[in-house]
């Protein structure tokens, strides 16, 4: 298809879809409500429905009395039984396909529900409103005078029982119509390869020859890819491998560790960054302005948002709240109902709301990646708010890293672990660490009150990893690619003393 045709398709569905965010923007708890009504219709006479009377449920409050918030495990037994085949369960049509996630605090794997209405109105339609916003605020874009770089799992599609699990990223890709491959690379057959390693090389080999005008994938692997590219090249950029370069597409992990690497490779004022926040239980937000740190709420998903206030969460106070009553600053685990049979779920992840008009989120971290040994409440955001600045401060890179508590023994009081892989290391560690026990401090009043005077916390301790020892712990865990990633905060040792053997 001609690019000046393409253009103007694409301004056609632009316009439509943005007026259709404009309607969430504008009525965000009518949508809300409207579409838990219509999630509840569906699946009432579904094994859940029936068991909780969906059928005479009038609105929230009859819901959120009836249906009981749930993890993983509560789900497990019926998310088994619909793996076998059986249907009806806790969504009407058939689950053919299930999103294989291992997450990083249990070895265990999840197999998570993605219905065709998920596929569809979810997952999809998440990509194609990525586009939209990239281009509505970029009207000269020439991205589709090229082809899009996206980087998936590296897990194949195993089939079994007449279902079928894999990287959610490997589902996608694999139901996709036809002509969507023409705009991507590499092919489906490289995309879909096991061996995360040749496969690597593989897209290198594939990618350079193409005209690529975009990337997509998490940043974490997406750097593997692209240092890759540059060393077989012998390039200084990737604008000297693909001069039509114009935006990168992310999501999964934090960008924030990676973001002075990209713009060594990008050195472009005018490169575009967007972010999406996506897992495999569904694409929640969307970067909706150029240069923006802050994610759109996406209220039209099928997906009806819950939030528990993190001061009550795993307490006897817990609570759960509608949309309509989360307050600015306030951060929150989240709970979702979804058009794939996930009812009042918890997912794991933490979110602040920066803005109630539009609802617009940043990720602040994991419910379980935290560490709250000593009541000082550290969460990811304030791990990486405090690198970042002691980064520029002391002029180092860091790669990787991960944090533990060192208990308390005796009369000796705890302190906190970390082992960080440095690209760049700081001229002086022992000054690194002063900067980041003070940036910490200067963040977190709770570190800083733990901290004051010793008196609980000692001072930090630090070790610099050697070169590769996360991505060497990631292989040999067999969590290579896709959207594993390295446990950043754990109240657990179980990750520090695995990496503490492999230094």
């Amino acid at each position: 298809m001609p690019i000046p045709l393409v253009n103007s398709v694409a301004s056609w569905f632009l316009k439509k879809r943005i007026h259709q965010m404009e309607l969430f923007i504008k009525y965000p708890h009518e949508v809300q409500h409207e579409l838990l009504k219509n999630l509840i219709s569906k699946a009432k006479n579904t094994e859940v429905g029936r068991k909780y009377d969906f059928a005479s449920i009038k609105g929230y409050q009859d819901f959120a009395d009836r249906v009981p918030v749930q993890k993983y495990e509560d789900y497990e037994p019926n998310i088994e039984r619909s793996r076998r085949g059986e249907n009806n369960i806790f969504w009407p049509t058939p689950i053919k396909w299930f999103a294989k996630s291992s997450g990083t605090t249990n070895a265990k794997s999840k197999f998570i529900p993605v219905s065709d209405d998920s596929l569809e109105n979810c997952h999809y339609a998440a990509g194609k409103d990525m586009l939209c916003m990239y281009l509505n605020n970029n009207p000269q874009s020439q991205m589709f005078a090229g082809k899009n770089l996206r980087l998936g799992g590296s897990k194949e599609i195993y089939r079994d029982n007449g279902t079928a699990y894999g990287d959610l990223s490997a589902i996608l890709i694999d139901n996709m119509p036809f002509w969507a491959e023409f705009s991507s690379t590499p092919s489906n057959e490289v995309s879909l390869m096991n061996n995360w390693e040749v496969k690597m090389q593989a897209i290198v080999d594939e990618t350079i020859k193409e005209r690529v005008t975009s990337l997509a994938g998490v940043p974490s692997w997406m750097l593997v890819l692209l240092n890759n590219v540059l060393e077989t090249t012998g390039k200084n950029n990737l604008f000297e491998v693909w001069p039509h370069l114009e935006v990168y597409f992310h999501g999964g992990v934090s960008f924030n560790p990676y973001a002075s690497q990209y713009q060594k490779i990008l050195p472009k004022e005018d490169f575009r960054f967007y972010e999406i926040y996506n897992a495999s239980e569904g694409f929640f937000a969307c970067q909706d302005q150029n240069d923006s740190k802050e994610l759109l709420l996406m209220l039209d998903y099928g997906i009806f948002y819950e939030f528990i206030p993190m001061n009550t969460y795993n307490t006897s106070e817990e609570k759960l709240i509608p949309l309509s009553e989360v307050e600015i600053g306030q951060n929150y685990a989240v709970v979702i109902t979804t058009n794939a049979g996930l009812w009042r779920y918890k997912i794991g992840d933490t979110v602040r709301f920066t803005s109630v008009s539009p609802y617009r989120i940043k990720v602040s971290g994991r419910t379980k990646h935290h560490i709250n040994v000593f009541g000082e409440e550290l969460i990811i955001e304030n791990a990486e708010e405090a690198l970042k600045k002691v980064s520029l401060v002391t002029n180092c890179e860091i790669m990787d890293y991960t944090v533990a508590p060192i208990f308390m023994e005796g009369k000796e009081k705890g302190s906190h672990e970390w082992i960080i892989e440095f690209l760049t290391p700081p001229r002086d560690l022992e000054n690194f660490k002063i900067q980041l026990d003070k940036a910490l401090q200067e963040i977190n009043s709770d570190y800083e009150a733990k901290r004051f005077n010793n008196m609980t916390l000692n001072m930090l301790k630090i070790h610099q990893a050697r070169k590769d020892l996360f991505y060497d712990w990631l292989k040999k865990n067999d969590k290579l690619g896709g959207q594993h990633k390295i446990p950043r905060l754990s109240n657990s040792r179980k990750y520090v003393e695995e990496l503490l053997t492999m230094m």
